[in-house]
């Protein structure tokens, strides 16, 4: 199972494009499901050995955005008489052909800190982050949580190589990191990490949860994008780096 969240404190009306503010106008959705579902997709080999198969998605009454435009430019100002048809939170459900479960959430538009709310589970053990935890069965103290540093050996071995330069990067030096696998890719002609049926796969979500929300939760079927293949099991050559 995995959780991912995002939120942008400030972002309301102001800092971010205006391309947000008119999907919470028009669309109630799962409107960023990329972020989230790129990591986990990967953990969990979608189109790789599995596919998400169908979901299911439920919002929250749509409030946050009138009342931070209320407080901040009066109760008689367009923005705040505006209708927004976003639920504050969106929680979506997506069931893989395998059987395996990810819980994805929409939560932008309400006060609270940065987190992503990163959440891998398996059958021996699971792994947090904000804040980073990790605990494993067999080998963590009973029922107790452990700190991520006591796992720093497992790193990619692209956070040993390049961990320095990617150093103050956004999020936290991933996104580097995917800077530059995308330019050795290009200038190597290897594979891309990510390709067209990856993020077709995962920008679907947004449409398929309106589907569902219109239908007042009921389970909206993926496309197979692959028409079968996602049953060969492609390499992630990401994954195959060994360290030097």
């Amino acid at each position: 199972m995995f959780g991912i969240s995002c939120t942008f404190p400030g972002w309301r009306f102001k800092n971010e494009g205006l391309w947000r503010l008119a999907h919470s106008i028009r669309r109630n959705a799962n409107l960023y499901p990329t972020h989230g579902l790129g990591p986990v997709s990967q953990c969990l080999d979608i189109n790789r050995g599995d596919r998400f198969d169908y979901l299911v998605s439920v919002s929250s009454p749509a409030r946050g955005l009138a009342q931070y435009a209320a407080k901040t430019f009066g109760p008689t100002d367009p923005r705040a008489r505006q209708t927004y048809r976003l639920g504050d939170v969106n929680v979506s459900l997506i069931q893989t052909a395998l059987g395996k479960v990810i819980t994805l959430y929409h939560d932008t538009n309400l006060p609270r800190p940065y987190s992503r709310i990163h959440h891998v589970q398996g059958t021996n053990g699971l792994f947090e982050k904000y804040p980073n935890r990790v605990y494993i069965e067999g080998r963590s103290p009973n029922d107790r949580w452990e700190e991520l540093t006591a796992y720093q050996d497992f790193d990619h071995p692209l956070w040993k190589t390049e961990g320095e330069r990617a150093r103050g990067a956004g999020h936290g030096g991933m996104d580097y990191l995917e800077g530059y696998r995308l330019v050795l890719a290009l200038r190597t002609g290897q594979p891309l990490d990510m390709d067209v049926y990856d993020a077709a796969s995962i920008s679907a979500v947004t449409p398929l949860s309106e589907q569902s929300l219109a239908r007042r939760g009921r389970s909206i079927p993926f496309p197979d994008f692959m028409k079968g293949r996602w049953q060969t099991r492609r390499p992630l050559h990401v994954m195959e780096i060994q360290a030097t």
